[in-house]
């Protein structure tokens, strides 16, 4: 285990909150995405973990923002949602999910500040959340990230999706982190089912895995 979540976490928190408070509210740049293209692009490649037999699902989304994943599942999937648990550890962007929540006329929500999944779903989302790594190194990066997996399956009923840069790129960002999909597809397989998919065909410098029970 690292020193705590707080710590690892605290530019992280920083730069979400900076984030929420100068960027208008529900605009995709505030959560690091250039465009809603890319947004959306990355959810419909999050969202393939579903099950086509499934209309209506409850879901955790691990690193919320203003909580757009649901839009995605609502307007896009079609899908009835019985309740969206959205985790977040910035106290304005989840203000900034409260808002888009209410516009969308959706209700059966809960919103949590907090870095632990708390609620069990049928499926957990993490879209981007382990990308922004800031000055912690890499090797506890990795151990945060394999510790929230292995929280996240225990609180996923169904399965789970995520993604994350890729190692094939021919550049880096210092303050990012830089995922080797083999190695994650591996400990997918190894550790949460047998059913693993890896997603790395699309025009973006990054992978998704869905794990499925």
């Amino acid at each position: 285990m690292i020193n705590s979540n707080k710590d690892i976490l605290r530019g992280v928190e920083k730069h979400y909150t900076e984030n929420a408070n100068n960027i208008p509210e529900c605009d995709s740049r505030s959560v690091g995405w250039s465009s809603v293209e890319s947004q959306y692009l990355r959810f419909t490649k999050l969202n393939s973990v579903i099950l086509e037999s499934d209309t209506n699902i409850s879901i955790n989304d691990y690193g919320c923002g203003y909580a757009e994943h649901l839009t995605s599942l609502i307007k896009i999937k079609q899908l009835d949602v019985s309740l969206y648990n959205g985790y977040d550890i910035s106290k304005e962007m989840l203000k900034n999910a409260k808002t888009n929540l209410d516009n969308l006329g959706f209700s059966k929500y809960k919103l949590f500040k907090s870095s632990s999944i708390e609620t069990k779903s049928d499926y957990t989302f993490v879209s981007g959340t382990f990308n922004n790594k800031f000055d912690v190194n890499d090797q506890n990066w990795l151990t945060y990230i394999v510790e929230k997996l292995e929280s996240i399956n225990t609180n996923s009923i169904k399965g789970f999706s995520f993604n994350m840069l890729s190692t094939w790129v021919d550049w880096r960002e210092p303050q990012l982190y830089y995922g080797d999909p083999l190695f994650f597809f591996k400990l997918c397989k190894e550790k949460f089912s047998k059913k693993v998919n890896l997603l790395h065909d699309y025009d973006l410098f990054e992978w998704t895995i869905s794990v499925t029970k």
